[in-house]
């Protein structure tokens, strides 16, 4: 089977973003939040285990909506030597 480029053999990546009742966590492509908090710091806890689970990336948003750090936690094979 072929492998094509830019795909990877992980879960679907998790976002923590702004959310009209502080924060909330939620699955790319999902169509509700898996969680709201009051907190970014809780969101991003809730986050970051949901993304250990899919083997994915967390995608962490500022209140602008700006991409403010990513998080792998899916399988990252090493391309170089040591």
């Amino acid at each position: 089977m072929p492998k094509s480029k830019g795909t990877s053999s992980h879960g679907r990546d998790v976002f923590v973003q702004p959310h009209a009742d502080g924060w909330e966590v939620k699955k790319e492509g999902g169509k509700r939040a898996s969680a709201v908090t009051e907190t970014k710091a809780e969101a991003v806890k809730i986050g970051r285990g949901a993304a250990k689970k899919e083997h994915s990336e967390l995608v962490i948003k500022g209140k602008d909506g700006t991409i403010q750090q990513k998080d792998s936690h899916g399988h990252d094979p090493r391309k170089t030597k040591g």
